[in-house]
């Protein structure tokens, strides 16, 4: 994921200012001082460095919590958004997110002390995969969960499990961009064979864990290496280091090893490169293993700070070929990610365009966001009525509410009969119709949904529904909806065309075969006439449209055929 994708918690953290502290057991903190033994020939801290020292922090965070030797099984995007002079102070701090079965996200945060300014500032941020090493019969080790105790760590937790979905997913949606891609030919473009590069390192007791594993963070700074060299054979300059794209580990080096690097600049855009690098490791006249493979984003800057443009490149045949329209797949989801987290609140239109490219990330976004709003612990409690309970949120400005009750149905059932949005019109009076324009996949679809207005004139909205199964035991159910735009359904003048920031339903199973219910709005313009006479207790519109939906799922409880 891109860290603007895996940073959108910290920017949330950031929002909500300073909440008391609850030291995590499983967070580990790291400070080093940038001696010129770190630093490249700018005097800043190279790269590959901080690499090294990220992933040690977050290993011992790993090993904290499971209590056995672990192993960086995969690294999200990174992004840097800062460089680090010769004699500031680097502090890292990790600690786990969330444990699944056999495998743990560790959550990393690195930033910049200037001890002579007393200044700090924020560098990168990075979601790492660590696995327990076998046990000696070749067994998994499972291990315990994690418990959040604080509002940070609880949002943390919650959307892990919508990385880890896109995690598994990467590869995919690379070679369903391939299908759209175009290769055009560029003249005066600069062969990429000139820029390859070819290096051995020997794997020595100082490059290795306790484990007698070649240290991931190592072989990452190896990689940095000869993919800086390569890109520097395409600039004929200096270039920096901007992002690395998620990568897996796909097997264990050990001392002893030597380590084959190969890297090649895969595609150059206007200001921008992306190199490739694949590391192998072999043993006298064995068969070499692959590794590793990492894809570098590299730019070179003016004396003004701007980026300068590049020289275009001619792929070799065939597999330089499938490599170049790789990196021009991995751009566009770059720029997608991007887009999609960086729009606000105050931007218009809120929605977001919805194409099948971008489908993955949009529906991270929507899920994820959900999960953060359900996850916040400054809901105040406006009313309640027969156990049905208005709660309120303000925040910079936004209103959001909350609606929940307990319903004597299975969560499971409760959740398949919500999820269904065309038969949401039997029981809320402000869903006038919804039709299925789309269905995606098995969790994502996109409706037109049509409510009335206070104007006269109707009201109609595009929205995303994203609906997730508990990842683990004690998660929710969950049905996400936010607003998004197509070209095949554009606003008209029959209409006034709404917009929703995010809403929707979490699901826990209670006891006795009973649901707690929530329902989840962030309030946009266009639902505030809805909702603020109920929160001023002019009204029990809200209460109304509970119990019709509790009737709806009681009544519909055993029913296997429950669409209209």
């Amino acid at each position: 994921m891109n860290s603007e994708v895996s940073g959108y918690v910290w920017k949330e953290e950031e929002e909500e200012g300073e909440e008391e502290e609850s030291m995590n057991p499983t967070e580990v903190k790291m400070s080093q001082i940038v001696m010129p033994c770190h630093s490249n020939h700018r005097q800043e801290l190279s790269v590959g460095q901080l690499l090294k020292w990220i992933d040690s922090t977050a290993c011992l965070s790993a090993e904290r919590h499971a209590g056995s030797p672990c192993i960086t099984a995969s690294m999200d995007d990174i992004n840097f958004e800062h460089t680090i002079s010769v004699g500031m102070v680097v502090n890292i701090k990790a600690k786990v997110n969330r444990a699944f079965n056999t495998s743990m996200e560790v959550g990393i945060q690195v930033s910049c002390e200037d001890l002579f300014y007393d200044r700090h500032w924020r560098v990168c941020h990075a979601y790492a995969t660590f696995v327990t090493q076998r046990t000696s019969n070749g067994q998994k080790v499972p291990l315990k969960p994690i418990i959040p105790r604080t509002q940070r760590e609880q949002i943390e937790y919650s959307v892990a499990a919508e990385r880890r979905r896109v995690r598994m997913v990467h590869d995919e949606i690379i070679k369903d961009l391939l299908f759209h891609s175009d290769n055009s030919e560029v003249g005066n473009a600069v062969a990429a064979v000139k820029t390859k590069v070819e290096s051995v390192e020997l794997v020595l007791p100082p490059h290795a864990n306790h484990q007698e594993n070649t240290f991931g963070g190592q072989i990452m700074a190896w990689m940095v290496n000869v993919a800086t060299i390569a890109a520097s054979r395409l600039c004929q300059d200096h270039p920096i280091l901007r992002t690395i794209d998620m990568f897996t580990f796909r097997g264990p080096s050990q001392i002893g090893d030597r380590v084959l690097l190969r890297a090649i600049v895969n595609n150059a855009f206007k200001n921008s490169m992306e190199v490739g690098v694949r590391a192998e490791a072999y043993q006298g006249e064995g068969p070499n293993r692959h590794i590793n493979s990492a894809f570098m984003t590299f730019e070179v800057l003016d004396d003004h700070g701007k980026p300068c443009t590049l020289p275009h490149i001619r792929p070799e045949p065939l597999e330089g070929e499938r490599r170049f329209q790789e990196a021009i797949a991995r751009k566009k989801i770059r720029l997608d990610r991007k887009y999609i987290i960086s729009r606000t609140q105050g931007e218009v239109p809120l929605s977001v365009p919805w194409e099948p490219r971008n489908q993955v990330y949009l529906s991270y976004n929507n899920v994820s966001a959900l999960k953060m709003l359900a996850a916040q612990n400054n809901w105040c409690l406006n009313s309640e009525k027969d156990q049905v309970r208005l709660y309120t949120l303000e925040r910079k400005s936004v209103l959001s509410f909350r609606v929940e009750s307990e319903v004597n149905i299975p969560a499971h059932r409760a959740f398949c009969l919500l999820a269904e949005l065309r038969n949401r019109p039997s029981w809320d009076t402000h869903y006038q119709k919804c039709e299925l324009i789309h269905w995606v996949d098995e969790d994502d679809f996109l409706y037109r949904v049509v409510t009335p207005s206070g104007e006269g004139v109707l009201q109609d909205f595009i929205l995303l529904a994203s609906k997730r199964k508990p990842c683990s035991s004690g998660d929710p159910y969950v049905i996400a909806l936010r607003s998004v735009s197509l070209p095949t359904h554009p606003p008209t003048d029959a209409y006034n065309r709404g917009e929703v920031l995010c809403a929707g339903f979490t699901i826990l199973e209670s006891k006795n075969d009973m649901s707690l219910i929530s329902y989840y709005n962030k309030a946009s313009p266009e639902v505030f006439p809805y909702i603020s006479t109920d929160i001023a207790g002019l009204s029990s519109s809200f209460y109304h449209t509970f119990c019709s939906c509790s009737q709806y799922l009681t009544k519909n409880r055993l029913k296997t055929n429950f669409l209209s």
